[in-house]
């Protein structure tokens, strides 16, 4: 299941946890909320850092946006998990899902334009050209704490917002927002959460210890083929991925 999640989170940018938590519930038989935790607690340490080194080469990755991002996750995943133990799963999940195909088919009939260079980050030169750093430090935090919110809610899905948000509105390449992504999410970002799981008894380390040895290995062989894979057609692949995830989990929680 580790591997299958990280070679997922080097394609996607992804954490891993949208592949990991439906398993430990369907396959496994964890109830959500210990399924959640121990997805988060798998992630603590740099188990994607072999995916970074291999996008960071190809020129993908802009570290200070990264760590901006972090910094929002961090605060947004206490957030999320507060929000998890006392609200109504089922109709957060079926809201998520939604979202996801809202931003899936808005990705399938998208128009195609031309690619950005790795060198570039996949940042359009128009954006390039604004100096204010405190409009962007405050833009990428905030997309992070709405993506921490996210993560903290679901065990996952941190990168399903912070990905769309570059692409669609700092205009990063798919790989170069997949890069981003997954950089952002290499620091121990989902720490309050799993705090916050673990004091209400819902996390089990073991079973995240073994799951995080499998993303090491996975998330190096997953950016290995992402990068094979040409923009357009990693934006479509991408989309139906999240198509996936979204009647999945209407499916769930119907």
């Amino acid at each position: 299941m580790g591997i299958t999640a990280g070679v997922l989170s080097g394609m996607f940018g992804i954490g891993g946890g949208i592949v990991m938590v439906p398993i430990m519930v369907a396959i496994f038989g964890m109830e959500l909320l210990n399924a959640n935790a121990t997805s988060l607690a798998a992630m603590l340490l740099p188990v994607g850092i072999m995916g970074v080194i291999s996008y960071y080469k190809a020129g993908y990755v802009r570290i200070r946006e990264a760590l901006w991002i972090s910094l929002g996750l961090f605060a947004g995943s206490f957030v999320g998990a507060e929000l998890a133990i006392s609200v109504d799963v089922g109709v957060l999940s079926k809201l998520y899902a939604g979202i996801l195909v809202y931003v899936a088919v808005s990705y399938l009939f998208a128009r195609k334009n031309s690619s950005p260079t790795p060198s570039e980050g996949g940042e359009s030169k128009s954006f390039l050209g604004v100096k204010k750093i405190i409009y962007l430090f405050g833009a990428f935090v905030l997309t992070g704490i709405a993506a921490g919110i996210f993560a903290g809610l679901f065990g996952k899905g941190g990168a399903l917002v912070i990905i769309p948000v570059l692409i669609k509105i700092f205009k990063y390449s798919p790989k170069a927002a997949a890069a981003t992504s997954l950089t952002a999410l290499q620091l121990p970002v989902g720490l309050p959460s799993v705090f916050v799981y673990a004091h209400d008894g819902y996390l089990n380390l073991s079973y995240a210890a073994i799951i995080a040895l499998g993303i090491v290995a996975g998330t190096f062989f997953g950016t290995k083929f992402a990068l094979k894979i040409p923009n357009e057609n990693f934006k479509q692949i991408y989309a139906f991925f999240l198509l996936f995830v979204a009647v999945y989990m209407v499916w769930k929680y119907i």
